[in-house]
């Protein structure tokens, strides 16, 4: 069983740089510089210098090692470095690891960074390919033969179950594709910036794996993102508001797999989301009604709905119709669908701007966001706030 207390972790650490490199198609450079130009801009947002950095966290799936980044980007000596596993489910992790490393003194300052030529290079749409043989890797072999060959036939098991649950139509889905599309438009940072869509535009798109469209699956992109974790202490001396940390969770559920979890009781849930947010709501003291601004993970649109039904905004099946009321500002930088699939890191990068009152999309005295990494895989979570 999950932890059942508050821990302890929140308003030690505190978000103080963001920085990324453009979001393309095609970066026409390596994922080690791609690393590194994001790492010094969040350092040069932060006001810091590589040489006050001794931690760096990362993802699994990341080529670029941190000792490599460290002396790529001039970083010294390291005595914190760190990887989480799970792919995009691995988002908020990194920042919940340099957290743990401020707030225990392993690190005073702790890059987490995401850099990939997801587009150009390996695109994990297209499925599995060329993977070494693991035990996790078994699991998908069960499903594998049956043609469930990408992540997007893997979520459209489980869609197809919720639509057929609470006896809804496809579209459904569509909300979260016009609301990730409509904020992108004024998001000159994002790969559709100016182009909304409509509902119509969504049911008119091709169909990838029924009940997914097109327009229900994020984009594939290249390019790296960085954020810069320090204490808060140290962060009310930098030029920048920082954004704390006021709780960070992990979870993984009961008959937990990597994206083909089909064998639990139910589909139309994401259980690894529900621990996430019960330790969330736990250590901040915070609930739904008190969170200004909800960065929700969007690789798919109909896990979105599913995270706010396990959240408590709305209840079983009813995430659909709160998306369309605009009962919560939702992916203010137009999300992975429609600024770029980051593996979740931009969206945090995101909730910091929200925080800080620089978004594009600014929500009016934002001062709680909350951050949501990969679903479907065992996840993480963040609630961010002002300091004070």
């Amino acid at each position: 069983m999950s932890i059942r207390r508050a821990d302890s972790l929140g308003g030690k650490a505190a978000i103080v740089g963001i920085g990324a490199t453009e979001f393309s198609k095609d970066s026409g450079r390596s994922e080690l510089k791609l690393a590194v130009e994001a790492v010094r801009a969040a350092l040069d947002d932060a006001g810091l210098t590589p040489a006050d950095v001794d931690g760096l966290v990362t993802f699994t799936m990341d080529t670029s090692p941190e000792i490599t980044v460290a002396q790529a980007a001039g970083i010294g000596e390291l005595s914190f470095f760190s990887r989480i596993h799970y792919g995009g489910g691995a988002a908020c992790a990194t920042v919940q690891q340099a957290a743990l490393a401020v707030a225990s003194g392993l690190a005073d300052v702790v890059v987490c960074y995401r850099a990939f030529n997801e587009r150009s290079g390996r695109r994990f749409g297209s499925g599995v390919q060329r993977r070494e043989p693991t035990a996790e890797g078994a699991a998908l072999g069960w499903n594998l033969p049956y043609g469930l060959l990408t992540p997007a036939s893997w979520v459209a098991m489980a869609a197809q179950r919720y639509l057929h649950t609470y006896g809804l139509d496809p579209d459904v889905f569509g909300h979260v594709a016009v609301v990730d599309r409509r904020h992108a438009a004024r998001n000159p940072a994002a790969y559709f910036h100016g182009k909304p869509i409509t509902l119509a535009d969504h049911a008119a798109s091709r169909w990838i794996v029924e009940p997914l469209r097109l327009l229900d699956c994020c984009q594939e992109t290249d390019g790296g993102q960085a954020l810069v974790v320090t204490s808060v202490e140290r962060a009310r001396d930098l030029p920048r508001p920082p954004a704390v940390v006021i709780a960070a969770a992990q979870g993984a559920g009961r008959s937990q797999e990597q994206m083909t979890s089909f064998y639990r009781d139910g589909l139309t849930g994401l259980p690894e989301t529900a621990v996430v947010a019960r330790q969330l709501w736990r250590t901040s003291g915070l609930s739904p009604a008190d969170i200004d601004v909800g960065i929700l993970y969007d690789h798919f649109t109909p896990f979105v709905l599913m995270q706010l039904e396990e959240f408590g905004f709305c209840g079983p099946g009813e995430a659909g119709d709160f998306v369309a009321a605009d009962a919560l500002p939702l992916n203010t930088h137009g999300g992975q669908l429609g600024e770029a699939y980051l593996h979740g890191m931009n969206g945090i990068a995101e909730a910091v701007r929200q925080i800080r009152g620089t978004s594009v999309n600014q929500v009016a005295r934002a001062a709680t966001s909350l951050v949501t990494a990969g679903t479907g895989v065992p996840t993480s979570g963040l609630v961010l706030g002002a300091d004070g």
